[in-house]
Parts: structure tokens; sequence; C-alpha cells
């Protein structure tokens, strides 16, 4: 392998490129081969018999574990990253096939040494791919979680949170979390959760409402829950869940006007100009 590294390079990023499907250059690929045969060599050239898991493959490992990174973030599947580990297997044989001075000479047992080694490497950027992929995905949805519950002001002293989509226990917290940080960024003292674009109101996001306007109120703050639509209505005497003294109103304008009046503004219809002239 070593007196004939740039052969091996060379068709193995022949290979590599059929997989990536031009997702990276040559020269990337080129970089990431070189990566993979360098961590394959320095395992083989090892006292622990070829072990990736050993404790002198410590940098080997490492090598693929940021290979397996790099190709999880780029969208890769954990099958075609496996699959660039593996296509050694197949520069080897077809350097023995094309008689190449001392390739040919590769016996089956070391042959089967090299296929069992690669095997494991490959195994291990699977592995590696599958944890960084959960990594991701976790980021992602927390990012979905911030991004779906936005906390607004709508006037001085009154904020608002807009809910869309269901509200599980994940979502609940984050909501919680949120509208009590802003009540203390803001001052505010009047908080209204709408529940317009919530599809369905069962028993449990019901307590998650009500742990929410309970938490609102310890800081000092009364809150609103507006979006009440019939079905809605009609679902929460069925099940009987009761709001107690919560303001609850049918949309979100007649909220934030019972919180400006509850606080003390005064709203007055302007006469339009036809009837003052």
């Amino acid at each position: 392998m070593a007196a004939h590294e740039e052969a091996i390079v060379r068709h193995w990023t022949e290979i590599a490129t059929r997989t990536s499907r031009g997702r990276l250059t040559s020269a990337e690929l080129t970089l990431q081969v070189r990566d993979v045969l360098g961590a394959l060599r320095a395992i083989l050239g090892q006292d622990a018999d070829g072990d990736v898991a050993g404790a002198d493959s410590g940098e080997s490992r490492a090598a693929l574990a940021e290979l397996s990174r790099t190709w999880a973030r780029q969208g890769f599947s954990p099958s075609e990253t496996a699959s660039l580990v593996f296509a050694v297997k197949e520069v080897v044989l077809n350097l023995g096939e094309a008689g190449e001075a001392g390739a040919g000479e590769l016996a089956t047992t070391d042959f089967l040494v090299l296929s069992l080694l690669v095997d494991d490497m490959g195994l291990f950027t699977f592995e590696t791919y599958t944890k960084v992929r959960e990594s991701v995905i976790a980021d992602q949805t927390e990012q979905l979680l911030e991004l779906s519950t936005p906390v607004v002001k709508l006037w001085d002293g009154v904020v608002a949170v807009p809910l869309v989509g269901t509200l599980d226990s994940a979502r609940a917290q984050v909501v919680m979390e949120k509208l009590l940080q802003t009540l203390v960024d803001t001052g505010s003292g009047y908080a209204i959760v709408d529940i317009t674009g919530v599809p369905a109101v069962d028993t449990q996001v019901a307590q998650h409402i009500l742990k929410t306007v309970v938490a609102a109120r310890l800081m000092g703050a009364e809150c609103i829950i507006s979006g009440i639509r019939p079905q809605i209505a009609q679902t929460v005497v069925a099940l009987g869940i009761e709001f107690g003294d919560i303001v609850t109103k049918s949309n979100l304008a007649d909220a934030l006007l019972h919180a400006l009046r509850a606080s003390g503004v005064e709203v007055v219809r302007r006469a339009s100009r036809d009837k003052v002239l």
C-alpha cells in the first residue's frame, strides 16, 4: 500500500466520485481519501493486530469520526459514508488483477485481514454518523421549538404568545420559559396566550396552558387566553376542563382590548372623516 499510494488514492477517488454524485469536488474527495488511507495504514502498523478500537488507534478513529461528521452535515447517507471506506477493497483487488509490481503477491490471508479491518472501519463510521445525525436532529428540533414559540410585544405592558400546532410537554416548557423571560425583560403586566392556531384542545393541552398561566401569575402578570373557537369551546365543556377565573376571549383583538382597558388605557373609536364633514 505504501508503494502504490498514489495509484490507490487515484482509483479510490474515482470510486468515491461516483458515490458523491457531484456534492464534493475532486480535491475534497482526494483529501478525505488520503485521511482514510492514512488511518488504515496507521492501524495496520500498530501492535494491536489491526484493531480499530485499540488503544493505539485513537488518531485513526478521530480521522474516521471527522469524515463521518463532514458527510453527515453535507447530507450523505450512512451507507454512502461507509461505502467510501469499503471501496478500498475494490481498489486493492484491482491493483492485484492489473499485475502491478508487488501487488499481485498479496496473499489470501493478508487480504482477509485487510477486509476485516476495513469492515470494522466502515462500521465505526456508520455508528459515528448515526450519533452525529441524532445530534443534528436534536439541534434542529430545538431551533424549531424556538422559532415556533415567539413571544411578541403588542403594547407597553402587554405581550402575546401565538401558539400554532400541537402543544406537547417539551414545547410547553419552552413556551413557559420564553414567556417568563419576556415578562422579566419587558416588565409587562399582561400576557395573551393565543391558541387560534392550535388544532385541538384536550386535557393535556389544557393542563399545559394552565401551568403557563399559573407561572405567569407567580411573576405578577395576568394572562388572557384568546382564540377560543366554537369547536374548542364545545370540547372544553365536554371534557369538563375549567379555566377558573382566567379571562378567555374568542380572538386576539378582543384579548388585546381587554388587556389595554385593564391596564388603564382608554380605547376610543375615532369618527370617520365623512361623518365629521
